[in-house]
Formats: structure tokens, sequence, C-alpha cells
């Protein structure tokens, strides 16, 4: 049985074996939870999310399932440590190192704000093996994995469907930061609409730039957002942000359009459940298969190495069809899907390029 408990961030003990682990919280209290219950010896692996963390209903979600399977199914012993809005680099560096020294190794970074940190850290810890979620660098030392997506060829799939939706021919976007990692959603979303009808209009809006990064954690300015695209007449929206997804989506149900939402099947989320009806689909990013596997190949003692990326071919990327409202468009998102595994369909990560 999991059993898990909440310890303040100023001294933790037992089976952390330290006398202290700070962690930074996107709570309101910053806080680190530890879990107990695994076997002595067992692999000890920690988890740094991103801002929003565990209960995001989006990304640090389904990292925090493909943790929970692997606690359950392989007997690891985890550590999951917040993030906090606005917090300093050295706040990231200092959340890493702190579980290198309570002894865990893996340690898995959610996001690619923690670039910088992991390859720090990483180089002052050769013995430790770490992994980061969505980003990779020429630059990171050996005993850095990173675990990337085919996030454009999700998005295309869900461009098609928007297109084949419509009834305004008159879709939008909303990406949480202006990265290049949210840049690659826009594009592929953008060609996937294209692909159906070049004449439907594409909104598209960012909530901040970078080195902003509330865009991810800010549901009203999701929820503007998407009223500012509805005002104009979108009647689908796709939103990639983190939690300001969720103000995107109670605004697009609230105006009766359809929503899309991301990194997780949205309309099965308990907390989005009065919005449901509203939410056509959503790109999955099975981040969770990815840090079960990276952890998998760790308990076994063959860890993946470089970039290991996932994509529409290997199930990394994928529709979500609660709700069957996508059920009539399947034949056309299959042929879509077919042609970008087969390589007929190679799906553009630059927006400027579609």
């Amino acid at each position: 049985m999991r059993r898990s408990t909440k310890l303040a961030a100023v001294v933790l003990s037992g089976s952390l074996g330290i006398a202290s682990l700070a962690a930074c919280g996107a709570k309101s209290n910053d806080t680190t939870t530890a879990s107990s219950g695994a076997s002595e010896g067992a692999l000890k692996v920690g988890m740094a999310y991103d801002i929003g963390g565990r209960g995001d209903q989006s990304f640090n979600d389904s990292a925090a399932r493909g943790l929970d399977k692997a606690k359950s199914d392989l007997g690891v012993a985890v550590t999951e440590a917040d993030a906090k809005t606005g917090e300093a680099e050295a706040d990231k560096e200092t959340r890493l190192k702190n579980l290198v020294t309570a002894g865990y190794s893996p340690v898995i970074a959610v996001g690619f704000v923690y670039q910088a940190a992991v390859e720090k850290i990483a180089k002052e810890n050769p013995n430790t093996k770490f992994a980061i979620i969505d980003s990779a660098s020429d630059t990171q030392p050996s005993n850095v994995t990173s675990l990337t997506f085919s996030e454009q060829e999700g998005s295309y799939l869900a461009g098609v469907a928007a297109a084949l939706k419509t009834k305004n021919k008159h879709v939008g976007f909303i990406g949480g930061v202006q990265t290049e990692l949210i840049k690659k959603f826009e594009a592929g979303y953008r060609a996937g609409v294209k692909s159906v009808d070049p004449s439907i209009v594409v909104d598209v809006t960012y909530l901040t730039t970078p080195p902003d990064f509330s865009g991810f954690a800010s549901p009203d300015k999701g929820k503007e957002a998407a009223q500012g695209q509805l005002d104009k007449k979108a009647d689908v929206i796709y939103t990639a942000a983190g939690s300001s997804g969720n103000g995107a989506i109670e605004a697009v149900a609230n105006a009766g359009a359809l929503a899309i939402g991301v990194d997780s099947d949205q309309a099965a989320q308990p907390a989005l459940a009065k919005y449901k009806n509203s939410i056509m689909t959503s790109m999955v990013k099975n981040v969770d298969k990815a840090v079960y596997a990276y952890i998998e190949s760790a308990k076994k003692g063959q860890v993946f190495t470089g970039v290991k990326n996932f994509d529409l071919k290997s199930d990394g990327v994928s529709l979500a069809t609660t709700g069957g409202k996508i059920d009539d468009i399947k034949a056309k998102l299959d042929d879509a899907s077919n042609a970008i595994k087969n390589g007929a369909t190679t799906v553009p990560t630059d927006p400027t390029k579609v």
C-alpha cells in the first residue's frame, strides 16, 4: 500500500538518511514529499517538479503517474520536490543538490527550465544519474539523459481535428511561455490545420515570455487569453500552458466552444469534470511512460543514455478519445497519423516554416 508523508523542507530525517533536504514549493509551504514502504536497498529516485507540481492536471501530473507506477511495480523509493513561481536559478540547483546529497540516483528534473541546473549539478556529481524531461543540450555531461517528445506530431493531429470541427473556420492556440519547446506545439498545430484547409484562421497567443515562466501556472491569464480569441470568433482553442490551460478550458466551456487539452487526457480529470463536455480531445504527451521506462532502465542497470525521444510511432504522443467527440473523424485522423508514421508527412517544429 502506498504511503506518503509531507515533510517540512527545513528538517527531514529517517528514510532520507540526511539531516536536512531543502526544497522550494509551489504550494503554500515549501515542501518535499517523501515516500516510504520500499524495501531496504531499493533504488532511490528523486523527482524535481516544474512550476505547478503534482496536481497541475497536466505536465507534472503525467510525470507523477510514471513515478507512482515505478514505485508500485518496481519497488523503488521516491522523493518529490516542488518548484515555485519566480524562483532563482540557485533554487533549482539547491533542490537537485539536496536530492543528490540524500543519496537519490537517478534524479529526474521535470521541464526544460532545469537544463542549466542539471548540467551544473551533474558535472559536480559524475556518479549520480540524472534525467531531464523536455530538454537536450550538446554540452550536458554523459550522466544526464534527455527524455524528449515529438510534440509537433501530436499537435499536428490536434490541428487536423480542430480544422475538421470548427464551424467558424477560426481556431486558436494559446502557449504558456514563448519558448522553443512551446513553439513546437504551435508549429504542429498550425500545420495540421493548414493540411485540412489553408483558409482557416489560427489565432496565436502566448501568456508570457522568458524569463517570466508564470504563463505555465496562471489560470487567470489562460482564461483571459481564451476569452480574447473567443471574442474574435474562434470556436476551437488548443492550449499548451500547464495549469494556465485550466482557465482557458473554463472560458471555452462557458462560451459553448470546444477546447483541446494538453499533456494529459484532461476530459478524464476529476478537477475538470464540469468542463469535460467541452473538451474535444487532448494532445497527450505520455511523460508517464517515459518516466517509467527510464526508471525501469536504471533498475535493470542498463540506464538510457543520451537523448531518448518518444514520438507518434512509439506512442510518445497521441490524441485522447474520452467522450467520443472525435470518433466521427477517426478515419481522417488515422490517415494523418499514418502519413507521419510512414514518413510521408514531416511535421515542422518552427512556426515560421508553416
